[in-house]
């Protein structure tokens, strides 16, 4: 008698802490939604409906290729001009450096920020790759080598293009970060991260000029203010789900280790039924990227380039190598080639492969943003295209996002 008596103290006591546990997750999720995120992702700007090939008339639930960028509108972008050289994101609480004048070694780029008194201000530095990326809009286009349509706000921002007159191609004007690849690229190469507004993506560069060994040059737009912008504050729900406090949203835990193309991938996250929670889709470029962690690299850290609260599918190489980790989609369309339409971003959490001299290696680096065609024949893939030989995949990975506190569960 005294045992069942234990078993149902037990019990009761069991179903108090699950529904007090269940209720403090609730008023966690109910506190998110009346918080200002010190990490506030900007939206990609994107209201234009692609299909894997061309743009179409605004998607609806159940249409293919519904839930891309378009469907999802986040953060609007806000700036204000403070008419002395500077520029305040009214979002994220940064405050920028509106011209970034001439080229700069990254040595160089540290020691103005630190002499700078622009606006006032005596606290200045050289953004992270995170910080920066809170700049780049997907309203951008660009053919190839050549300029179409910055990705960024230029009502705001002056971004010069590459200088042709020396050699230079109009997409080379990178800005560079403060954030250092903690693995090597090109097999050797030092490298620093940076964003292209020329030509939208991120990718690794190397520091130093392989025929010298000299310091390379890129431009760096300084910022100052919210130095816990990019830091994420993750918590595992413990139900396959993983939060982050910082930026307002939930995350699959895990793939689920199957490939897909883009419309595929765009189904599976509308689809998605994860932790009573139906309302899952597939995050836009910046939202993804905002879950890469530059500390960790295969190279480095034998993981992934993000934390280790994720479970991510291992895979192998073109070459059949193990180690390697896959390329995850996203819901923005990249405007980019000969048809601007067919391709989408994705996020390396691998390492950013590219084939040259016949020689596989990372390129990029891990947590570089590329993007891939959206559609095509499994059988040709993967395949190796362009000057530096980037990998395709185009059957890439998926990780779920939702917005916490949104509500919308299933039953």
């Amino acid at each position: 008698m005294r045992v069942k008596k234990v078993l149902f103290v037990a019990c009761f006591l069991s179903v108090l802490a699950c529904d007090k546990n269940e209720a403090l997750s609730q008023d966690r999720e109910e506190e998110q939604t009346n918080v200002s995120y010190r990490y506030a992702i900007i939206d990609t700007g994107v209201e234009t409906f692609y299909t894997d090939l061309a743009i179409t008339s605004a998607l609806s639930d159940g249409d293919a290729f519904y839930g891309q960028d378009a469907n999802y509108t986040g953060n609007t972008p806000s700036y204000t001009d403070n008419g002395d050289g500077t520029i305040t994101d009214n979002v994220t609480g940064l405050l920028w450096e509106q011209d970034m004048g001439e080229k700069l070694t990254l040595e160089k780029a540290m020691a103005k920020a630190e002499a700078s008194t622009l606006g006032g201000y005596s606290d200045w530095r050289v953004p992270t790759i995170k910080d920066l990326y809170s700049l780049i809009q997907f309203t951008g286009q660009v053919m190839g080598e050549q300029a179409v349509e910055m990705f960024i706000d230029t009502d705001y921002f002056d971004q010069p293009l590459g200088d042709v007159n020396i050699g230079e191609r109009e997409i080379d004007a990178q800005t560079w970060s403060s954030t250092e690849y903690v693995g090597l690229t090109m097999n050797s190469d030092e490298t620093i991260f940076g964003v292209n507004f020329v030509d939208g993506r991120i990718k690794g560069y190397p520091k130093y000029k392989k025929a010298t060994g000299s310091a390379n040059t890129m431009y760096f737009r300084m910022v100052r203010g919210n130095t816990d912008y990019g830091n994420n504050s993750f918590v595992d729900n413990g139900d396959g789900t993983v939060s982050d406090h910082a930026t307002g949203l939930m995350w699959q835990k895990a793939d689920d280790g199957v490939a897909r193309d883009w419309e595929e991938a765009l189904a599976y996250a509308e689809n998605l039924e994860l932790a009573t929670h139906s309302d899952w889709r597939l995050p836009n470029a910046k939202e993804l990227q905002s879950i890469v962690d530059y500390t960790r690299s295969p190279q480095t850290t034998n993981s992934p380039a993000i934390d280790p609260i994720f479970d991510t599918t291992e895979i192998n190489d073109p070459e059949g190598n193990p180690g390697q980790y896959p390329y995850f989609w996203t819901g923005t369309t990249h405007l980019d080639g000969a048809n601007p339409y067919a391709s989408a971003v994705y996020i390396a959490f691998g390492e950013g492969q590219g084939m040259m001299n016949e020689t596989l290696m990372d390129v990029h680096g891990a947590g570089c943003q590329r993007s891939d065609p959206k559609s095509g024949d499994s059988n040709d893939y993967p395949e190796f295209f362009g000057p530096q030989g980037d990998v395709r995949y185009v059957y890439n990975y998926v990780r779920c996002v939702r917005d916490i506190g949104t509500g919308s569960e299933t039953h």
